[in-house]
């Protein structure tokens, strides 16, 4: 069981979530923010509707998430037509300039021992490894 992909992604997945809350946690955001600030800062004007469906949340929480990335001052909410177009806050964007950076210190940090040659191996063979992940579908509770 050690000695497995799941079992080394488990242990992975989990330092990086404890790297990223500790960063994050200095901001104010938490680790479930994450994902919609970092979606928000590469695709600014987005819809809600968008938001969600990009990143495959439920729409309750992903309007509840919305709400306090206004609330807390992230995302600047501006009403078109029948849609609200979000876009990044000053504070926003200086969120998304250091969660976006927590990835790559990161992966520097878990890299170290690794040649280029090691690194780049690894992450090709991941990418392909995620690229099987796409075409499987997913169990879900009905």
């Amino acid at each position: 069981m050690v000695n497995t992909l799941a079992y080394y992604s488990t242990v992975l997945s989990r330092s990086f979530s404890a790297y990223t809350a500790h960063v994050l946690e200095q901001i104010g955001l938490s680790q479930g923010l994450l994902y919609p600030l970092l979606y928000v800062g590469r695709h600014p004007g987005c819809t809600q509707s968008e938001l969600t469906g990009a990143l495959g949340l439920d729409w309750g929480y992903c309007q509840r998430s919305t709400l306090r990335l206004v609330e807390d001052g992230f995302f600047l909410r501006e009403k078109q037509g029948r849609a609200y177009r979000l876009t990044l806050s000053e504070k926003g964007m200086q969120a998304f300039e250091i969660s976006h950076q927590v990835f790559f210190d990161w992966d520097n940090d878990m890299l170290q021992s690794l040649s280029e040659e090691e690194r780049a191996q690894l992450l090709t063979l991941l990418a392909k490894v995620k690229e099987k992940e796409a075409n499987i579908k997913l169990c879900t509770r009905r």
